[in-house]
């Protein structure tokens, strides 16, 4: 089975894909990427099976640039005879692969994986942009989601077969040693999409003692909020895996406030190293959190009260037992990925 992931190249969520594709048996993988490749790509497809076509795609929109890249795209797909093209964010990944499709003539069935805001956000901006995203649904064979709210808004924009399954852990790390109650850890994107100015806000009013805030990762606001941060809040950038897995050892608590989400990895992340997830309160979310079970899910324009907190902390290590268990069992990606190429086989026989 000759299969082509299109997506954002740089991003360690593609590449997770590209693993557990590549260690599938009967499947061939290549992979073309909107802007460059990270560096773990170089041990899992050799460079004669990849495709940089070096652009900045934003995940908001406006990407008209990148459509200038369709032909050679085009070309490049036209020449591997792929049985799948399995398009990554559908709103810009997703356009371009239907596009070559419909004006090149690009073979294969489409596939697609739906990211969150491509479904939850970027369709209501526009009817443009709601008119391509139902093509693109139309137009793919099998979409994967991972959560049921966002499979049901993918239904009703017309999408054909929906596979859901957590974009889940590759394994899960070891338990933590010891948890420091009194350490916030959030690592969402630092835009507008994420809210991470209620994130300070909730840090600065945390109802509980002593509490520090730990933010990472890097985004278009990040000046702004460190200027407005309050001092229990240190500022952390771009974290490498394995130092980011050290944050989630350590910290008790971990904090993702966004607007709008499906089932973030970083949320599955945070509940195998044994944090006690506080989210937004948002349909996705309450696939995982049992608000005062086992997380906190807070209401948009609340701030969690020392009640709640106390009452998990009193638990908190049953609490993160009880996660990990359940990600162990749920959330662990390479099973879901095998189901999914053996749909696909089943597709391809049909």
């Amino acid at each position: 089975m000759r299969h082509v992931l299109f997506g954002d190249g740089e991003s360690p969520h593609l590449l997770k894909w590209a693993r557990a594709l590549a260690g599938v048996e009967g499947i061939e993988l290549w992979a073309a990427s909107s802007r460059g490749f990270a560096p773990g790509f170089e041990t899992v497809l050799p460079p004669e099976r990849r495709l940089a076509l070096g652009t900045a795609p934003d995940a908001a929109g406006g990407n008209a640039a990148l459509l200038l890249h369709l032909p050679r795209l085009a070309r490049w797909l036209g020449g591997i005879g792929a049985d799948w093209l399995h398009a990554h964010y559908l709103s810009s990944h997703g356009v371009m692969a239907w596009l070559a499709q419909k004006l090149f003539g690009v073979g294969g069935r489409l596939v697609g994986s739906a990211w969150g805001s491509d479904i939850l956000v970027t369709p209501q901006r526009s009817a443009t942009m709601r008119w391509l995203t139902r093509r693109v649904l139309a137009g793919c064979t099998l979409t994967t989601s991972d959560s049921q709210v966002m499979a049901a808004r993918m239904r009703e924009l017309g999408a054909r077969e929906v596979m859901v399954f957590p974009f889940g852990l590759e394994t899960m790390p070891p338990r933590p040693a010891a948890k420091d109650d009194a350490l916030v850890f959030a690592n969402r994107g630092l835009e507008p999409v994420y809210a991470p100015a209620r994130v300070l806000d909730v840090l600065a009013h945390w109802p509980l003692p002593g509490v520090q805030g730990a933010v990472a990762n890097d985004g278009s606001l990040r000046v702004a909020l460190e200027a407005a941060a309050p001092p229990n809040v240190r500022f952390l950038g771009r974290l490498d895996a394995v130092t980011q897995a050290g944050w989630y050892a350590r910290a008790r608590w971990y904090l993702s406030l966004p607007e709008s989400d499906s089932i973030a990895v970083s949320v599955l992340e945070a509940m195998a190293h044994g944090c006690i997830p506080v989210l937004s309160d948002l349909p996705a979310n309450r696939e995982l959190v049992r608000s005062g079970d086992n997380g906190l899910l807070v209401p948009a324009g609340e701030r969690p009260t020392a009640d709640a907190l106390r009452a998990l902390l009193a638990r908190g290590d049953a609490v993160a037992a009880a996660n990990r268990d359940w990600i162990e069992r749920h959330a662990l990606f390479g099973p879901c990925v095998e189901r999914f190429v053996a749909r696909l086989a089943e597709l391809g026989a049909a």
